[in-house]
């Protein structure tokens, strides 16, 4: 036996002795098809962050709706009150010139003829005033006959007066006014208030 056939004798031993490694054909249909369910699962995470985006945006957007719409709201009440209100202090001035000019009215003799076209000038000065006041929305609150209320009226003192219903005003020291629904001075008065209960039996 020669060397060259000695050789090839051990190539096919060593081939023989050799595992046969066995390669699987790689399907290139599946390759494809994981890397799509790859991206499509990509694609969904994506879109779920896009959609919480979203309405993380929308929810901020509505917010920032309602607070300008309820500042807006504030603002107008505000701006409505300044103008209902903006009289308060200036009508708090005013009112004693109505306080004299009752005192006026009381203190003068109307029955004096002499007096007569003083009395006429006070109290037309007087109703001039008043409604001046009331244009502005002041109110004269003079309650004689009504139920006590100390939200609108200050009680100067209490008597027993017969036939007086208790707790009702049976005068005014000095009247009260409101301005557009809001208290500047309450009505100084006289409460009536129930009689004795008679203990004897």
């Amino acid at each position: 036996m020669s060397d060259k056939d000695l050789n090839a004798q051990e190539v096919e031993e060593q081939a023989q002795a050799t595992p046969e490694v066995v390669v699987e054909d790689i399907n290139a249909d599946d390759v494809i098809v994981d890397t799509v369910e790859l991206r499509v699962v990509e694609l969904e995470k994506a879109l779920a962050a896009s959609e919480a985006k979203v309405l993380a945006q929308k929810d901020a957007v509505l917010r920032g709706r309602a607070d300008v719409e309820n500042m807006r709201r504030r603002v107008s009440i505000d701006v409505e009150k300044a103008h209902k209100f903006a009289l308060n202090k200036f009508a708090n001035e005013l009112l004693p010139v109505a306080d004299n000019l009752d005192r006026a009215l009381l203190a003068i003799d109307k029955e004096d003829e002499q007096f007569k076209s003083i009395v006429e000038g006070i109290e037309m000065t007087l109703t001039t005033f008043n409604a001046a006041l009331a244009k502005s929305g002041v109110q004269i609150i003079n309650p004689v006959g009504e139920t006590f209320n100390p939200e609108l009226h200050q009680a100067m003192t209490m008597i027993e007066v017969p036939g007086a219903e208790p707790n009702s005003i049976i005068d005014v020291m000095q009247k009260g006014y409101e301005l557009n629904g809001r208290l500047l001075r309450p009505a100084m008065v006289v409460v009536a208030k129930g009689a004795p209960l008679d203990t004897k039996a």
